[in-house]
């Protein structure tokens, strides 16, 4: 933002808060017409500053998505490998539940077999990948889960759980019941 006018520093403050109301009452469908309107804009205005759908939606969720990245940072120093891998994951779950739109943002990147770049990747999900893949590689390396999990795999899951349980009249309370079944599986624990 730095070197623009002023007026359009306002124009893209006043279209971002506009679009995180519209995105939370709507979602990743919300009205990019709308959210020119409400902000008192023309769409050619907003498609200046948000060419895309995918990039307002990113710039709507990235507080959201910096302090996951910097929670995988802090779980990084745990002794464990996969508490720490788990207690992120079930943070992306309740993200992902409590901001309506940031799975339907995280299904627009189709996964890929090309690990992150970690300079010159921007969305979510690869600034995402670039937090949590040491977590990941770690509870790889100790067996702490199962082997060939891939990261996508993961954002599959907490996407999965976050879309299924939406509608429900308490989204947090049945995407914690599934997350937990997720992690535990079908089967009671045996005892020896």
């Amino acid at each position: 933002m730095t070197g623009q006018r002023s007026d359009a520093r306002r124009n893209y403050s006043r279209i971002l808060a506009v679009a995180e109301a519209e995105v939370a009452r709507h979602g990743a469908a919300a009205s990019l017409e709308q959210v020119a309107r409400t902000a008192g804009v023309g769409s050619a205005t907003v498609r200046r500053h948000f060419p895309t759908r995918q990039a307002l939606l990113e710039a709507v969720f990235q507080e959201r998505i910096q302090a996951l990245c910097q929670r995988a940072h802090e779980l990084t120093r745990a002794d464990d490998s996969r508490a720490p891998l788990l207690d992120w994951l079930h943070d992306l779950v309740r993200y992902a539940v409590s901001a309506r739109g940031l799975a339907d943002a995280l299904t627009y990147e189709p996964p890929t077999d090309a690990p992150a770049d970690p300079s010159g990747g921007h969305s979510c999900g690869a600034v995402l990948e670039a937090a949590a893949t040491p977590l990941l590689r770690r509870a790889l390396r100790d067996e702490a889960v199962r082997p060939g999990v891939t990261f996508h795999d993961l954002i599959t899951l907490a996407v999965g759980i976050a879309l299924a349980t939406e509608h429900h009249t308490e989204p947090a309370v049945q995407a914690d019941r599934l997350f937990t079944l997720t992690v535990e599986g079908l089967s009671p624990s045996r005892r020896p």
